[in-house]
């Protein structure tokens, strides 16, 4: 076993969650800067990733980036999963929907009810193609249609066209709907977050640009977002956070448009998202710790620190082993 699988190993047990068979919660409580806890299940023959994804609301890309060594069409008989079902949020306003899309996930901060503290909900989806890449930037949710009529574009009946596919002028609501059962428009022209006809693409970048959701998930965020809803895309395939007292990174591949410059900027990208923790606290980062999580990219929340309260003006970051 290598040395990365043995530490999310013991970080998956030692936070424990061996997961039955019922799909993992999609709400949490909003009680910090990191939510959910990581989770371990086991397949049977006829699992495939993409089957196992469904079933625990992931999207296809972060379980494979969770899970490297299994063959994500043969995963055999009793093969231990990861689930990454931990997440620390997006460096945003608390507020409304937040979309990272390097991530492929949508975060979405409930109203608080009365008496009751606040939740936040998250859920995976797909974007756009890199030739077709989902916007970036401030929107908002302007309308809500159930059971969608599709009027493509002729941008995309052309592309289809050349591959021999014919698509009509409008496609009607209905099971072969590309739209699924719910869509939601966005101010941005032409954009929508909205269901699908093929749940197993979801986690992948393979649209349009709109946001797709699995059918289950749409049918809830259309239920629970108003219109008038803020909507923010934002860019953050590296994402810092403390749970207690454990300063967490999570890092993501960006996408391949943002690589190259990113590429010979990630270091610097995470020691700025490090810097106003280490002006409000005594600071101890494992670099090699932070090194590893910004390599491997699992998109999994890994430990780089601790922070300590500062016990006097400028008390110094520490280097663990």
């Amino acid at each position: 076993m290598n040395n990365w699988r043995q530490g999310l190993y013991a970080a998956v047990l030692g936070g424990v969650l061996m997961l039955p068979d019922a799909a993992l919660a999609r709400q949490y409580p909003l009680a910090g800067e990191v939510i959910g806890e990581l989770g371990l299940t086991t397949t049977v023959r006829t699992d495939t990733i993409a089957d196992i994804a469904r079933a625990y609301s992931q999207g296809y890309n972060e379980m494979r980036l969770s899970n490297p060594s299994v063959d994500p069409w043969l995963t055999g008989d009793d093969t231990e999963v990861v689930i990454p079902s931990q997440y620390v949020l997006p460096k945003t306003s608390p507020e409304g929907i937040i979309i990272n899309i390097p991530e492929m996930r949508m975060y979405h901060y409930l109203p608080a009810a009365k008496g009751a503290p606040r939740q936040v909900a998250t859920y995976p989806i797909s974007i756009g193609r890199q030739d077709w890449s989902t916007p970036h930037g401030a929107t908002k949710v302007v309308s809500k249609v159930k059971d969608p009529s599709w009027t493509p574009p002729a941008s995309i009946r052309k592309e289809h066209a050349a591959m021999g596919d014919i698509l009509p002028a409008v496609v009607p609501p209905g099971p072969k709907n590309p739209l699924g059962a719910y869509s939601l428009k966005l101010g941005f022209s032409g954009y929508l977050i909205h269901g699908t006809d093929k749940p197993y693409g979801i986690g992948m970048r393979v649209t349009h640009g709109c946001m797709r959701m699995y059918p289950n998930d749409i049918e809830t965020v259309f239920r629970t977002v108003p219109v008038g809803t803020t909507v923010r895309l934002v860019n953050q395939p590296f994402k810092v956070g403390l749970l207690h007292d454990r300063l967490m990174l999570e890092v993501h591949p960006a996408l391949e448009e943002d690589a190259p410059k990113l590429s010979a900027a990630q270091f610097t990208t995470v020691v700025n998202l490090l810097a106003p923790y280490a002006d409000k606290y005594a600071l101890s980062v494992n670099w090699k710790a932070l090194r590893a999580a910004v390599y491997q990219k699992t998109g999994v929340p890994v430990e780089i620190g601790q922070i300590a309260p500062r016990m006097a003006p400028g008390a110094a970051t520490a280097m663990t082993p």
